[in-house]
């Protein structure tokens, strides 16, 4: 009985492993095919050059240049927010906090991960905007700056959780190695702990930067849905998400070429994170080699 018990367990957790690999194939499969039939109109060459995306005008630009500033603008002033931050309030938990007020204090961290990114857009549009403009002159009223700072706050409990789950594995014993060489608490930390959990901080920060890049609402309603090739943090700009929601609303016909480039966009922003993902895994084994 019991071994049968195992057995039907066992094909249980092995039918969740092949659901999930048969839907991200399925994914993978339907963005390729309508993909294709993008490429079969549009020059690739066009797609990855032209400096102008305008999709949905009569003068018809397909070059996603904007649309990937516009994602990569609003991820880098989230995460120049949520990392330094995030990995302070790591390092305190972990390191200078009593456990008691860890246990109390991680928790209400990680519900800023439970708001609904939608609030978050709005917290964007209707405070932090008019904040800014108050010492930014000429700050527009949608921006990728407004964005991502909100942006930040919302990824803060990704860093700091996560980061903080790295420095709490890294064993006592090399922290009383530390202290018994004559090294200070704050040394300590710096040039022992933090290193031993940089393999772990590393993924937390670049799961982080993924999470930024995939986020859909506060862009949509705080930086503006105006495509434009820029680093200046302060116009509004469109990223890849934002336009999908655009033109996903339902007043683009389904078989048009307008309506294939947000397959051609998604399948784009599909291949950054997995750049990205396979960064962070590259970089975790990397530094575990180091230090094991």
């Amino acid at each position: 009985m019991k071994k049968s018990s195992e057995k039907i367990i066992e094909k249980l957790l092995l039918s969740s492993a092949l659901f999930t690999i048969l839907t991200t194939l399925l994914i993978i499969a339907i963005l390729l095919f309508e993909t294709v039939k993008f490429f079969s109109e549009i020059s690739i060459i066009d797609f990855f050059t032209d400096t102008e995306w305008t999709p949905l005008f009569d003068d018809k630009h397909f070059g996603i240049l904007p649309l990937l500033s516009g994602t990569f603008l609003t991820s880098m002033v989230a995460t120049l927010i949520a990392l330094p931050v995030g990995l302070v309030i790591a390092i305190y938990l972990n390191e200078y906090s009593g456990n008691k007020f860890r246990k109390t204090i991680k928790p209400l961290l990680e519900l800023l991960a439970a708001v609904p990114t939608v609030i978050y857009g709005f917290f964007a549009l209707v405070i932090v905007t008019p904040f800014l403009q108050q010492f930014i002159p000429g700050l527009a009223g949608f921006s990728s700056l407004s964005a991502g700072i909100v942006m930040g706050i919302m990824i803060i409990p990704y860093v700091s959780s996560l980061s903080e789950d790295a420095l709490f594995a890294v064993p006592k014993s090399l922290r009383e190695a530390s202290y018994g060489m004559g090294a200070t608490k704050f040394q300590t930390v710096f040039k022992v702990t933090l290193p031993a959990a940089s393999s772990g901080v590393i993924v937390a920060v670049i799961l982080a930067i993924s999470r930024a890049i995939g986020e859909t609402m506060i862009v949509a309603i705080a930086a503006g849905q105006q495509p434009r090739l820029t680093l200046n943090p302060l116009v509004p700009v469109e990223t890849i998400t934002a336009y999908i929601v655009q033109v996903s609303l339902g007043d683009v016909p389904r078989e048009s070429l307008e309506y294939t480039t947000i397959f051609a966009a998604g399948i784009t922003l599909f291949i950054f994170t997995l750049i990205l993902n396979n960064i962070s895994f590259w970089l975790r084994n990397k530094f575990r080699e180091k230090y094991d």
